[in-house]
């Protein structure tokens, strides 16, 4: 399991314990910040125990502060209190009893999130035992959620920590057409991954586009082949659509009694009186999805696959949140941008199979040009995740050799503002702004460099991170004595 080194940390956690409130308490900040009224479709039998830890005020001051808005600040201060990020500015004044960080000549940021990892269900040691991620029994397994396979052991968490991440969704893998619920989680350390749960957060569905649906199922039942894989959504959404009318549901703003399109006008007015028979755990999914509440977010690499993904949706009534991996993402930039998608690409992977040949190093960076782009680094990397500020530093480094000079008050919002979006809790997390989260990170110098450490870590204005003091650096079972004698820190990330 996670354990601190110190017994300092050890008290401040129970202490954190002890005064926090139940996520379900009006004492929280945290507490049904992103929930909103959902369907029964998206009720959740295993919610959120996460708790805050107490922590006294922190005063940031006199850094270079990148807010995540588009917004840099010289010289700049940032305080936190009570879990929530109270001001950005100059000369602010630290309340009684607040810890004091120089920030000179360091740099923050609002704390990285990974919209798509697999970490805790693909942890290290990688063990067939561990192996948790693709439920490979059928092409469509909705029913399925990641959540149910995390570990909250992994290693990985402590590693991702100490490069910054303060949020991330695990997500099902890439196998099946549709592959499950994927959660977000906080990064902190936790007995049971509810402790990690993100409150409110919605969860994500996970579909696939391509060569891996039918590569594992071309030689079984099928799909064999695209046209497969699109006959495949198909039915299920048909399935999905049904079952949401026979148990009373609509699409949000869909006027009451509208006959949908695989209504006969004979039995557009029956379902309201019809249960709907038995429950279905696949098809709560698909409907959740198809009335919102439920973010869908789809491994897809090429830009024609991309397209008919955008049909599928206005087929079926649902929203794309983001492509994920998107080599492609580029030629399809400026419809990406008016549907309001996102795309969660790599800086530079490519090559590795026949749908990844296309991708370019200034992908990024065209998917982030046109008006409302909502570009988002991703890592679905144990390793990368450790370092997506550096690959955001690629990307601004290609993207200057082709002629763009993205600035880092801009990249920035590759990993905080815009993946908080395509996750829909960016009213919680983010960006600094005022009553937001108190997920913080403070660089040791700009984090687009290649030598940039994360050397204090924030959530929710609680230290979990600090590369300078041991007794703030977790360590898992995994990785004792794998240089804890040498002094190196968490994770061996130098």
């Amino acid at each position: 399991m996670h354990r601190p080194l110190a017994a300092a940390l050890i008290a401040a956690l129970a202490i954190g314990a002890a005064h926090a409130a139940p996520p379900d308490s009006p004492g929280n900040p945290q507490a049904g910040s992103s929930a909103k009224s959902r369907s029964r479709f998206t009720e959740d039998p295993y919610p959120s125990t996460y708790q805050r830890i107490a922590a006294a005020p922190v005063l940031i001051s006199g850094a270079t502060v990148l807010t995540g808005t588009g917004q840099r600040l010289d010289g700049a201060d940032v305080l936190l209190q009570d879990g929530k990020v109270v001001a950005v500015g100059t000369g602010l004044q630290a309340p009684a009893g607040a810890t004091r960080v120089d920030g000179t000549g360091k740099w923050v940021t609002p704390g990285l999130i990974d919209v798509h990892s697999h970490l805790g269900v693909y942890p290290s040691p990688g063990v067939s035992a561990h192996s948790d991620g693709n439920e490979m029994t059928a092409p469509v397994t909705p029913n399925v959620w990641a959540e149910h396979s995390v570990w909250p052991q992994d290693p990985g968490f402590a590693t991702a920590l100490a490069g910054g991440i303060t949020s991330l969704q695990v997500l099902p893998g890439s196998a099946n057409l549709i592959g499950g619920r994927g959660v977000t989680l906080k990064n902190v350390a936790a007995t049971t991954y509810q402790g990690m749960k993100f409150p409110g957060a919605p969860w994500g569905l996970k579909m696939a586009c391509g060569e891996n649906p039918k590569r594992v199922y071309g030689g079984k039942s099928g799909p064999a082949t695209r046209m497969g894989n699109v006959a495949g959504y198909r039915a299920a959404f048909i399935d999905a659509s049904e079952y949401l009318t026979k148990n009373g549901g609509k699409k949000k703003d869909e006027p009451e009694k509208k006959r949908r399109w695989w209504q006969s006008a004979n039995d557009a007015g029956e379902s309201d009186k019809d249960t709907g028979g038995k429950r279905d755990l696949k098809l709560d999914t698909l409907a959740g999805a198809i009335n919102g509440d439920i973010r869908v977010h789809i491994h897809c690499y090429r830009a024609d696959e991309m397209a008919v993904m955008l049909d599928l949706a206005k087929e079926f009534g649902f929203k794309v949140a983001a492509f994920h991996h998107g080599v492609e993402a580029y030629k399809l930039a400026d419809r990406l941008a008016a549907e309001n998608v996102c795309g969660a690409l790599w800086a530079d992977w490519w090559g590795f199979k026949m749908e990844a040949f296309d991708g370019i190093q200034e992908n990024i960076a065209l998917v982030d040009r046109p008006p409302n782009s909502c570009a988002i680094v991703h890592s679905d990397s144990e390793e990368g995740i450790q370092r997506l500020n550096q690959e955001a530093a690629k990307v601004m480094a290609h993207a200057k050799l082709a002629g763009m000079d993205i600035p880092p008050e801009r990249a920035i919002r590759w990993m905080t503002q815009n993946a908080a979006k395509a996750l829909g809790i960016e009213a919680e997390t983010g960006t600094l702004e005022p009553g937001k989260m108190a997920d913080v990170v403070v660089w040791n110098g700009s984090p687009f460099s290649v030598y940039a450490h994360a050397e204090q870590v924030y959530i929710d204005g609680a230290r979990v991170f600090d590369r300078n003091d041991r007794s703030r650096q977790p360590v898992s079972d995994f990785m004792l004595g794998q240089g804890a004698a040498a002094g190196t820190s968490a994770g061996g990330v130098e």
